[in-house]
């Protein structure tokens, strides 16, 4: 019996390493290939010079795609709405990443900086997450209260035109993005989160928020007309 318990753990620790590191492999893979389709649809946004579909129409369609991706995160669906999410959100994208285009005239440079500080901040904090393997899930917590409260503060901002209020939320979705980061990355190695699918929607928007956010404090504090 004391020979099974001694062999039993090991080898029990090494199946949920493999997951694990299964579970790693897979969410990053998808999410480099959603991050190229939606760059690919924002890109063709901008070609096509489509207008941007408006709050209520993007809020509508992220929720609404969200919530049958998580419906379907356990089947081949999954995989579908995954990429329809974030083809939906680069359509989104194009039309704000051709206004900085147009509008500044380092717009192009802005608009490299923004993508530059995301892949910075992202690999910088996932590794450090990988690596050292701490266990962030205090944050959870936190981090939803927070998201909450920048997402209405947002909304105030736009409805009463507050610039001050707007370019503050840019500056909280920057360091909440990154405890998301943290976190997601962290429920990943601690086994919070076992679904590579639904690990992938958070690490993409994290990575979208981020970039747009940067790219909003880049606009004000480095734009040049």
């Amino acid at each position: 019996m004391s020979t099974y318990n001694n062999y039993a753990a090991p080898a029990s620790a090494q199946t949920t390493t493999l997951v694990t590191n299964k579970l790693i492999k897979n969410t990053y893979t998808l999410l480099a290939m959603t991050l190229l389709f939606s760059a690919l649809m924002a890109g063709l946004a901008m070609v096509l010079n489509l207008p941007h579909p408006g709050f209520i129409i993007t809020l509508v369609g992220y929720f609404g795609l969200l919530f049958l991706t998580s419906k379907f995160q356990n089947s081949g669906l999954g995989i579908v709405f995954v990429f329809a999410l974030t083809g939906f959100m680069g359509i989104t994208l194009g039309p704000i990443i051709g206004f900085y285009l147009s509008a500044f005239s380092n717009g192009s440079q802005l608009v490299m900086m923004a993508m530059g500080g995301t892949g910075a901040i992202f690999l910088g904090l996932s590794g450090y997450a990988l690596t050292t393997r701490k266990d962030f899930s205090f944050m959870g917590g936190f981090l939803m209260v927070g998201i909450l409260v920048a997402f209405l503060a947002g909304l105030g901002a736009m409805l009463f035109s507050l610039p001050g209020l707007s370019l503050a939320v840019s500056a909280m979705f920057v360091l909440l993005m990154s405890g998301l980061i943290l976190w997601q990355t962290s429920s990943m190695v601690h086994g919070g989160e076992t679904n590579y699918i639904m690990a992938t929607v958070t690490l993409y928007v994290t990575i979208f928020n981020l970039f747009t956010s940067l790219l909003h404090l880049l606009g004000v504090f480095a734009g040049e007309d």
